[in-house]
């Protein structure tokens, strides 16, 4: 089970979302299909990158739950990005990348799953960001034989999805 987490100063107004392992892999996949359509700038496609590493295939079942306020946000750019996040969310909904697939998703859960995600972000705010865990996130560690963006943005030739540290999350679940 994973869980995406809202800060505690939004609790009332929105719940956090937990998924089974099955689910979360389905929802990461999905929104990466989404955003990576949709990316034109370089923060774009860090923020679809930083959901593709969220792959269970690489990190661990149940391993890839997280805080609202451990993505890639920066006080900066915070808007924009917020605006891309939901215009990624709402992609997914309408199916956005879907036919690549080799399996169908649920509509009805993927529609009831992005609105409830929809509405985190759309609760989250600049006061929540935590700047530091996006300079954390893009700093290289000394030994790591892939950066964790990967240079040039590259994307997967059969997917055309942003390949992270791990690869193509849809390449990693065949």
């Amino acid at each position: 089970m994973n869980q995406f987490s809202v800060p505690e100063s939004i609790v009332d107004s929105v719940e956090s979302l937990r998924m089974t392992n099955t689910s979360t892999q389905i929802f990461f996949e999905l929104l990466v299909l989404s955003g990576s359509q949709t990316a034109t700038i370089d923060r774009e496609k860090e923020f679809i990158i930083w959901l593709a590493q969220h792959d269970q295939n690489c990190v661990g079942r149940g391993n890839v739950g997280f805080d609202m306020d451990e993505m890639p946000w920066t006080e900066e750019d915070f808007y924009p990005m917020k605006k891309f996040l939901l215009e990624t969310i709402e992609g997914a909904m309408l199916k956005t990348g879907w036919a690549i697939l080799n399996y169908e998703p649920s509509v009805q859960w993927s529609n009831i799953t992005f609105q409830h995600f929809y509405q985190m972000i759309e609760s989250f705010e600049q006061k929540h960001v935590n700047s530091q865990n996006y300079l954390e996130w893009i700093t290289p560690y000394e030994g790591d034989e892939v950066p964790t963006i990967p240079e040039g943005y590259p994307m997967c030739n059969q997917h055309s999805v942003y390949l992270s540290c791990f690869g193509c999350i849809i390449c990693n679940s065949l």
